[in-house]
Parts: structure tokens; sequence; C-alpha cells
């Protein structure tokens, strides 16, 4: 199936200081791994409210078309803003943040941040030598879009990118361990070991969970980076400039998490993914409002 691009209405953005600071962030991924993005952000920011929608029913976003991508991103972030008022959000999947971010910046009527440029500025810091790698799905590697990122830093680094098919099922399978998946990192992995780098991004919010299993295979050499610490202190820094910070500070805040698949299989992995804030999930049907 073929999904033409999409645009959103241009929506007018309201003056920071008219918005309700107790509204929710929202932020979406195809699936789990941005909730790696969602536990930084619950622990660096306890007192905002959140809603995660994991978008199960079509995942993985990485083998689809940036087109496909694209619409199914402006789908869930018209039902984020229009059904729980959003405040700000969240694209918590590398392949999104490629495919729609400049998008949905440019016509939502509220602040969005992805997780691509604040990985990339982790990456470069990470680096002594200048030599470093990033690990993606095929759509966000092929889309050019971590080049264009270290492009804009004006940097003297060479990067080198590398797609990694199948990383992605296996988490949203919750295997995260064992011989199949070292396997698999050894094959996929083999020629980022001769390339002499000194620093990995890990270019999608699944790969974090696979951590433990990529660093034995890359070596003690290398430093691993996750985009997903760096997006909550990006999003920190958001809040505070816009003044959308949430007015009590000394809250716990509420988290809500949507999936549109099988609901019962997102919470059972899910909690054991993100923690004990994930306790049921709510159902989302794909082309309902």
């Amino acid at each position: 199936m073929t999904i033409e691009p999409c645009s959103l209405p241009s929506h007018p953005r309201p003056d920071p200081a008219l918005i309700d600071t107790a509204r929710p962030i929202g932020m979406f991924d195809s699936g789990f791994g941005g909730l790696t993005v969602a536990r930084a952000i619950i622990d660096l920011l306890p007192s905002e409210d959140l809603v995660y929608l994991g978008d199960t029913a079509r995942y993985p976003y990485g083998s689809r078309s940036l087109n496909e991508v694209r619409a199914y991103s402006v789908e869930i972030a018209e039902h984020l803003v229009s059904t729980y008022d959003v405040k700000l959000l969240v694209v918590a999947c590398n392949t999104a943040t490629a495919a729609a971010l400049a998008l949905l910046q440019d016509t939502l009527p509220i602040p969005v941040i992805g997780v691509i440029d604040p990985g990339v500025r982790a990456l470069v810091e990470a680096s002594e030598s200048g030599r470093m790698g990033v690990i993606g799905t095929v759509g966000t590697v092929s889309s050019g879009a971590y080049d264009k990122a270290v492009a804009a830093l004006d940097a003297d680094v060479d990067l080198i990118s590398l797609a990694c098919p199948g990383f992605v099922e296996f988490v949203e399978r919750g295997v995260t361990s064992g011989p199949e998946v070292t396997l698999l990192a050894r094959r996929l992995l083999a020629p980022l070991l001769e390339s002499n780098i000194d620093a990995l991004l890990l270019g999608c919010t699944h790969y974090p969970y696979l951590a433990r299993v990529i660093a034995d295979v890359v070596g003690r050499g290398v430093v691993l980076v996750s985009s997903a610490d760096e997006t909550a202190f990006a999003l920190a820094d958001m809040l505070k400039r816009n003044g959308l910070a949430h007015p009590d500070g000394s809250r716990e805040g509420r988290h809500e998490f949507v999936s549109s698949g099988d609901v019962r299989s997102f919470t059972r992995l899910g909690s054991r993914l993100l923690g004990p804030e994930l306790v049921d999930a709510t159902l989302w049907r794909p082309g309902q409002p």
C-alpha cells in the first residue's frame, strides 16, 4: 500500500503564557522503544503528567516508507493534541523523527521535540577521536537524518551509519538477551568493528534494551550513547524556556499509556520494560479520533 505525503492544517501557535501548564506531555513511538525516553522523562521530571502512545498495531516503523511513517505520525499527533490536550509533544521514535518532525513542528500549535538532535550532540561530545558510529532502523539510516544532524553541528567528525534490521523485532517480543540476539548483533555490527570508532549512538529508542549485548560485541573501547537521557534534558530545557513546566513541582505526576494493538500484551511487556508506572493501558484504534 502506498500512502501519499500528508500535511496538517496549520494551527495558530498560542502565547505560551496562555497555555495551561498543568496539561500533560504527549509522546509516541511505534511500540515499546519510546519507553526508554519515557523512563528518563519520568525520572527527571517526576511532577509532569505524561501520555504515551505505542503504535503496536503498525510496528515496526523502520521497514516502512517515510511517507507511511509521516502519515502515522500526523494521525497520532492530532489524536494526542485533540483528545489529551497535550502541551508539548515528544516524537520518541527515531524513524518518526526523521520522517515527520519538521512537519509537526511547523504545523502543531505546541512545541515538538524529537530524539535525533539530542542524541547526536551527546555522541559528538562522547567521541575523542572523531570517528563515531550510529546504528538505527533501515528507515532512519536511509533517510540521512543523522548525517544531516552531524553536518548541522559543523563538527570535524567522521560518522559511520549502519542499519540493524531485526533488533526492533527482538525487543518487541521481549527478547533482549540470549544467543540469538548475540549472533545477530555480531553479524550486523561487524562493519563497525573494522572502523575504529570510539563512540556509538543507539539510534533507535528500542536499542537501549539491547545495550548489554551490543556493548559485549563492540567492546569496552566504544562508548555507547543513548538519546533517551539527552532527550529528557532537552525536554526539561524546552519546558523552562517556554514557561510550560507544571506549576506544582512537588506533586507526583500521572502517567497514562495507550496502545493501538493488544492492550494486555502491551501492559505485560511494557511494565517489564518501563517499571511500576505502567499498570494498565487503554486502546486506541487508528482511524478513530
